[in-house]
């Protein structure tokens, strides 16, 4: 039955017939669109495939088109006497004649894969083939060629029969360089070529050298030492697979390479719209305030490095080369990426363009601002011998230089004061700053610079780096891209009021590590009280995400369930670390490197670790309704869980004692601040002040160890995230999210058989845990739980049917129970009289 729609529900707007009709015509918005990409591309798809059929018919029909060819250029009013016999008429005919018999001969065909792949990469998005080296490649090969080419058509005097070997540009510059040397042109054209070759794919002498360390590298992939083609190819496949995994054989630049002096060339393609204007002037010195004014110095360059902040293990890691070799010639190290193999990482082209505008600060701004800081501390009879500006994208640093005899304490008295002179929403004084010999000032911009999340994620430190665990979190007041590793933290406390950035800044840390790693190296444990911050990641739960069994959602908001999903992942690293002493390793890298070169057996319950990043976004919800509950667990992880690759990153819009206690506070090496209400949360968070006085929007301040950072977070928005998880979620991926061990709290179970021990009921695998539990003399439930599979709870009540039986002694809490029979034929006569 049709409904029926009451009329006039809705107004409709009519148009006045006598107003005009304006159209709402964006070139840039035209020029932008994905439609025009990929009808140009197809067209340049099409002009290829054209373009391939013209020449190679031409090689057989040229001479016969030639004259209705010419006659055509010279007449185009005329009708032709004959039709062409190339396949595409008279135009096919033409820009075959142009291109093979006028200009460039046989190597026009080169022009050809310019245009597929540059058609395909328009409109598919996909590089096959590096398109800018491949255009250059080509047209330098098309033009020398032809020259090359064109030497034996000249010497020859074949130009009547060979004319489409090299085209007309190869005959007149053999014809141009015969007048002046001779026969010696041919050197001239081979030279050019050696030349091209050496620059262009920079060769030297070092390229056709082998080194006595590239031969031992090379010597852990082959039988001999001698470094043929094959061999040199797959020792270079098994470096890749290791780099994959561990980034432990990746060629690593010298750690002073890291960060690139300011002086260094830098390719400023993509972010040249992001850089202020550059003025520096003379620094001059002055002994007191009186002796005239300041000259300021602008610090920014206009090439903008990025910087890697690393921290470096205490030992590199050695790799033991004993794999074993007949395992790996048979199947090649282990590669976990192959249970997903047609995975792909996102794009770029998710992220949104952001048109920058003009440069944030002016320089009558920077000037104006020096001027007021020198007259202020002058007032007060402080000197200043210089003073330098560095600009960033939230805030200016102003570094001084006071006069000999000033006490630094004097200056940070005058916070309060400078802030008035300057009419600033909050300055923050740094005195002095750490490695220098100056004191900073840092004053808010009155027009703050975006970073987009494209920027950062696209530049070229992040696209190459090779931490394990890679964050961007922005930029630096610097204008630096700032970008660390996680698995060094290895946890992260964030705090910051409602509304100043912490939910963004989350949404970096996941979607940094979602643009770097494969679903088979790294798991998400999300933790949402808020019920609305994470829900956009459940796209991908297949892919990166871990649960508990039988859960009904991978992302846990039920105070309850983070409860159970905390100690589950106690129990995760328990068994981690039983699996690592088992394998005789320190860390989790160690292991992994130990299972790719299949030294460590599957069938004794080794398997290839993902790290586990567990992000909860509001602890002071936990801590309010489950306390201790959630405290202990947290500090556990927190104080063990790094060897074995699980890390945690925990926020709280209320950085209170009471929320971040003693003991998750002393465990948290890495603090990460927004701006927060108080010095008292500022220093309850970082054990400083400053945080208190940043100016929102994703200013904050990030301590790690002795060292305080300011950033300015980079912002990326909902629908990117959205359309980052989306693309991500389109794709294949694993039957189930990641499970963990189960758990059940003690009002839950397992309790129940502790005091009487029923042997009518007793679980199969008794005998069989017995037994297991006297060889080993170590009553533990993981060991069982491990070595008979079995999941956890089944082999709590294993344990605690043992205890009942006599077996194993109580509960001595972290401690192994005792094991009460020693031997096994003991064991066995007590099984017969059970």
């Amino acid at each position: 039955m049709a409904r029926n729609i009451p009329k006039n529900t809705e107004k409709t707007k009519e148009r006045n017939p006598s107003q005009p009709i304006s159209f709402d015509f964006n070139i840039k918005k035209i020029l932008q669109s994905e439609q025009l990409h990929f009808v140009l591309g197809i067209l340049f798809i099409l002009l290829g495939i054209f373009m391939f059929f013209s020449f190679s018919s031409h090689l057989f029909t040229g001479d016969a088109d030639q004259s209705e060819v010419e006659d055509d250029l010279q007449s185009s009013i005329e009708p032709l006497k004959k039709q062409p016999k190339n396949p595409f008429g008279l135009y096919g005919a033409k820009l075959a004649h142009l291109l093979l018999f006028r200009l460039f001969g046989w190597s026009a065909f080169l022009l050809v894969p310019i245009l597929l792949i540059a058609g395909y990469k328009l409109s598919f998005k996909k590089e096959i083939l590096p398109l800018e080296k491949l255009t250059w490649q080509s047209l330098f090969y098309m033009i020398w060629l032809s020259t090359f080419l064109g030497f034996f058509v000249f010497m020859l005097e074949a130009e009547e029969k060979w004319s489409n070997l090299c085209g007309g540009i190869g005959y007149f510059i053999n014809e141009y360089l015969y007048g002046f040397i001779g026969w010696a042109s041919f050197f001239v054209i081979s030279f050019v070529l050696i030349v091209f070759i050496v620059y262009y794919y920079k060769v030297d002498t070092s390229s056709f050298a082998t080194t006595e360390g590239e031969n031992d590298n090379i010597a852990v992939a082959t039988p001999e030492n001698e470094a043929t083609e094959d061999n040199i190819a797959e020792a270079k496949n098994i470096k890749r697979v290791r780099e994959n995994f561990e980034t432990i054989l990746a060629e690593e630049e010298p750690e002073e390479e890291l960060a690139i002096d300011r002086e260094d060339n830098f390719d400023e393609a993509n972010i040249r719209p992001f850089l202020p204007p550059v003025v520096e002037t003379p620094i001059t010195k002055s002994n007191n305030a009186n002796k005239g004014p300041v000259a300021l110095t602008i610090e920014n360059s206009d090439d903008i490095p990025e910087i890697i902040e690393d921290f470096e293990d205490d030992a590199p890691l050695e790799i033991n080369e004993s794999v074993n070799d007949e395992l790996v010639k048979k199947f090649g190290l282990y590669d976990p990426m192959l249970d997903l193999p047609h995975y792909k990482y996102p794009t770029l082209d998710l992220m949104k363009e952001y048109d920058m505008g003009k440069p944030n600060v002016s320089q009558e701004e920077l000037k104006a601002n020096s001027d007021k800081i020198v007259e202020t501390l002058a007032n007060y009879g402080i000197g200043i011998a210089s003073i330098k500006a560095t600009i960033g994208p939230t805030v200016t640093l102003y570094e001084i230089i006071p006069d000999a005899g000033v006490r630094i304490s004097k200056i940070k008295n005058l916070e309060d004061d400078i802030a008035l002179s300057l009419a600033a929403l909050g300055i923050r004084i740094i005195a002095p700053i750490p490695g220098k010999g100056t004191i900073g000032i840092e004053v808010p911009n009155k027009n703050r610079e975006m970073v987009p999340v494209k920027m950062v994620i696209g530049s070229e430190k992040f696209q190459k780096s090779t931490a394990e665990l890679p964050i961007v979190l922005g930029k630096t007041i610097s204008n630096d891209i700032f970008i660390t590793d996680l698995a060094k933290m290895p946890h992260l406390l964030m705090a910051g009021a409602t509304g100043q950035g912490k939910s963004v800044g989350l949404n970096m840390i996941l979607t940094s590590l979602l643009y770097k790693k494969h679903p088979s190296q790294l798991k998400f444990v999300l933790v949402d009280p808020k019920k609305v911050e994470l829900t956009l990641f459940n796209k991908i739960e297949r892919h990166f995400l871990a649960m508990l069994p039988n859960a009904a959602e991978a992302i846990i908001t039920d105070t309850k369930k983070v409860v159970h999903t905390l100690n589950s992942l106690c129990i995760e690293m328990d068994n981690r670390y039983n699996l690592l002493k088992d394998a005789g390793c320190r860390n989790l890298k160690e292991y992994n490197v130990k299972f790719v070169n299949r030294r460590l057996n599957p069938d004794k319950g080794h398997y290839f670790m993902p790290y586990i990043v567990l992000i909860i976004d509001e602890l002071a919800d936990l801590m309010m309704t489950a306390g201790k509950d959630v405290e202990q667990p947290i500090a556990r992880l927190a104080q063990l869980a790094r060897a074995i690759g699980i890390h945690l990153v925990v926020a709280t819009q209320r950085p209170s004692v009471n929320v971040i206690t003693g003991t998750i506070k002393a465990n948290f090496p890495a603090r990460l601040s927004f701006k927060v209400t108080s010095k008292i949360d500022s220093r309850t968070i970082l054990d400083t002040g400053g945080a208190e006085q940043l100016v929102g929007q994703g200013d904050m301040l990030l301590s790690m160890g002795s060292d305080i950072i300011r950033l300015q977070c980079a912002f990326v928005d909902t629908p990117e995230v959205e359309d980052v998880c989306e693309f991500i979620g389109n794709q294949q991926g694993y039957d189930s999210a990641y499970m963990l061990p189960e758990f059940e709290g003690e009002s839950e179970g397992g309790g129940s058989e502790k005091s009487d021990f029923d042997p009518s009921n007793r679980d199969q695998f008794f005998d069989e845990a017995a037994r297991l539990i006297v060889t080993h003399q170590q009553g533990s439930t993981s060991l069982i739980q491990r070595r008979l599979k079995l999941g956890y709870n089944r082999a709590g009540r294993l344990i605690d049917q043992l205890e009942a039986a006599g077996i194993v002694g109580q509960f001595e809490g972290s401690k192994a129970r005792e094991v009460l029979i020693k031997d096994m034929e003991t064991l066995e006569r007590h099984l017969k009289s059970l």
